[in-house]
């Protein structure tokens, strides 16, 4: 079972304790859902369809309490690429139609472009704190999807028009999500990236058992990541440190042996016989094992000043400077 089955099987489970949202649940599902049929200047017929049996059972129950008026259901399954059923909730009464998109404020609008029917939230009107939140409920039961938080953290809300999808946007901004638009193919998707806003989502909706999956999750992701991040560190620094050493061991051996460490000055040379005596030491070890001590910056001083005379040396082989 996906991740975004469980987070609708939980939701559909919860109860709507107010009558007005039990309505914005309904409205929210014709809005993503819905499909009209109109012949002349009459709605002939409205379904609602979904591939989630627990959805159609709510679906089923809410727009019987809604108009009370018993909706047929047809189940069609499709054996092709082993696709769940699908389930449609049918209205085929006119003027109950017309009850439930006055009392939810959805319109019929003809779409210039396809010449189809669509359902709009032209009078939809949410201003209780508890329907929004049953809103987001809905629209993500009828059209939601969200990824599997241990591959990435998407959450999204498919919409058949834009005014759909803006109306999502808008509630989703109504508790501080940062929702967006994009367009794909002849749909429209609402949609939350960062972990925090989906958490913050799915505990708005009322899917609590599923947040705490998803905190874990995120909560586990976060340490290896961080671990990641230290191993990653702690390796480029060793191998910083590796090279560092295999330079300047090469510079004092080029120096031993085209001009002798004995012309160089007694503190480059200490330095010099303590770096090739212990290569894997860092440059605080180094500092300590010499007479007297020294910090690194000392320690990076010298292996420096190494290291140009070693380049002076290659550059200019017969000019005794470069020896001192």
């Amino acid at each position: 079972m996906s991740f975004s089955i469980e987070v609708k099987n939980e939701l559909c489970r919860s109860l709507n304790e107010e009558n007005c949202c039990n309505t914005t649940e309904l409205m929210a599902a014709i809005l993503i859902s819905g499909e009209v049929s109109v012949q002349g200047i009459k709605i002939s017929g409205l379904r609602l369809v979904t591939e989630n049996a627990a959805f159609a059972r709510r679906l089923y129950s809410l727009t019987k309490m809604s108009i009370d008026a018993v909706p047929e259901i047809v189940i069609r399954k499709n054996n092709k690429l082993k696709k769940h059923a699908t389930y449609i909730i049918t209205l085929t009464s006119s003027a109950n139609i017309a009850s439930l998109l006055k009392k939810t404020g959805i319109s019929v609008e003809k779409n210039d472009e396809t010449g189809k029917y669509q359902l709009m939230p032209t009078n939809c009107d949410i201003k209780n704190p508890c329907c929004k939140k049953i809103f987001l409920r809905g629209a993500f039961l009828a059209g939601g999807a969200l990824s599997d938080p241990e591959k990435t953290y998407h959450l999204e809300i498919t919409s058949k028009n834009s005014s759909t999808a803006k109306f999502i946007k808008i509630m989703m901004r109504e508790f501080g999500l940062k929702a967006k638009v994009i367009k794909r193919k002849a749909s429209l998707v609402t949609y939350l990236k960062e972990g925090e806003n989906i958490a913050d989502f799915l505990n708005i909706t009322g899917a609590h058992k599923a947040l705490m999956k998803f905190e874990n999750i995120r909560i586990l992701k976060d340490m290896r990541n961080n671990v990641n991040r230290m191993v990653n560190c702690d390796t480029a620094n060793l191998e910083k440190t590796v090279n560092a050493s295999v330079r300047q061991i090469e510079n004092i051996k080029y120096i031993e042996k085209n001009f002798g460490l004995k012309n160089l000055s007694k503190n480059l040379r200490e330095i010099a016989e303590i770096r090739v005596q212990h290569p894997d030491a860092s440059l605080a070890e180094l500092g300590q094992l010499l007479n007297p001590p020294l910090g690194k910056s000392g320690v990076n001083h010298r292996l420096r000043k190494l290291e140009q005379i070693a380049e002076n040396c290659r550059n200019n082989p017969g000019n005794m400077w470069n020896k001192k």
